[in-house]
């Protein structure tokens, strides 16, 4: 019994003192684009509740937040004012240390890091383009632009795929995706044979997600309200739709048009934001044909622009970008529909959301 205490002792101490945290931590980053900061939550795994922690203050209002592959160091794109900024992030208070900040030679819609963190890729809607910037050791983003590609406008956003090796980029007003070689090596962007893939008329894809096994890719289409896979030629890294599905019901003939979109990490769902229609459209994912079927939609908040779904897979978190609320979910383990629990006053314009969970 005395043995068992003094271990116990042990192991408390360890907790208590240790430089590494003894439990998982999970944070919650939202743009707040109306109030030009970051808000920081703390996220309950157990419940999904969120507690507010603290606020980084910016000089411009921020929109699309990433974090490296090794959830070391948080990037953002500060949009008014045409910067962009990384952050060092504790992984036991989730607290934000700015490290850089460098002019981002525009309005940068979108930025995401290529799957070694050692490079920011950025898309640019205004000015129709997209750019490569090298990423130091300790999180720095250095300012020499090593690359800079025009494509065309309303450049929505940019993924690489998961073995790094190709690159996409959908373009909402020309309707098409820009399709790009990768070489981690080296640092460059190459444009793909085709160098653009038309998407069917009136579709117009604004986001994407990436199959875990990189065999399919999904995008959400703005002016379309729908959601497009297409079949990863793993040889060439060139794109084929097979299927295209509504995010609205049958019966909605108001005003829409799409936002984001999520797959979940166990892969077995996908969900994609309606502007208008104001909810979360929800889907079943078949892995081996990646095949979509609808499982409805889930009621949101006014305008919800971005969401998010942690790292577990439990929880889903919808920001509102008119009425400043978030919307929190679970997520349903036996056929992905999803449950509010709780509705948060986030502040003005919430514009991004980024979960991270640490180990």
């Amino acid at each position: 019994m005395r043995v068992l205490f003094q271990c116990c002792l042990m192991i408390v101490g360890v907790c208590m003192f240790s430089a590494v945290p003894c439990k998982a931590e999970s944070y919650a980053y939202i743009s707040l684009g109306g109030e030009k900061k970051i808000a920081i939550y703390q996220l309950n795994e157990k419940t999904g509740a969120l507690t507010h922690l603290e606020d980084v203050e910016l000089e411009g209002a921020p929109g699309c937040l990433e974090v490296d592959p090794q959830k070391k160091y948080l990037f953002a794109s500060v949009r008014t004012a045409q910067k962009f900024k990384s952050f060092s992030i504790d992984p036991q208070t989730g607290k934000l240390k700015l490290i850089s900040s460098i002019p981002a030679g525009g309005n940068a819609a979108y930025i995401a890091t290529d799957k070694t963190g050692g490079y920011l890729f950025s898309a640019y809607y205004g000015e129709g383009k997209v750019a490569v910037h090298r990423l130091g050791k300790q999180g720095e983003i250095l300012e020499e632009v090593l690359q800079t590609i025009p494509t065309e406008k309303n450049a929505h956003a940019i993924l690489p795929d998961q073995k790094n090796q190709f690159v996409f980029v959908p373009h909402t007003g020309p309707n098409a995706i820009y399709q790009f070689l990768w070489d981690e090596n080296q640092g460059v962007l190459k444009p793909n044979s085709p160098p653009k893939l038309s998407a069917a008329a009136d579709l117009e894809p604004r986001h994407l997600a990436v199959s875990q096994d990189n065999r399919f890719l999904y995008f959400d289409n703005e002016k379309g309200s729908s959601v497009t896979a297409y079949k990863l030629n793993a040889e060439t890294g060139t794109l084929t739709p097979f299927q295209t599905v509504s995010t609205l019901p049958a019966d909605y003939d108001g005003k829409n048009t799409c936002a984001d979109i999520e797959l979940s990490p166990s892969g077995d769902y996908l969900y994609a934001s309606n502007r208008g229609h104001n909810s979360i459209a929800c889907f079943a994912v078949d892995q081996k044909t990646g095949e979509l079927s609808s499982i409805g939609q889930a009621p949101t908040e006014d305008t919800p622009r971005s969401f998010n779904i942690d790292p577990t897979g439990q929880f889903l978190y919808a920001a509102g970008q008119k009425n400043g609320k978030l919307a929190a979910y679970k997520i349903s383990p036996e056929n992905g529909t999803l449950k509010r629990f709780a509705t948060y006053e986030v502040g003005k314009s919430p514009s991004w959301v980024e979960i991270v969970k640490f180990p």
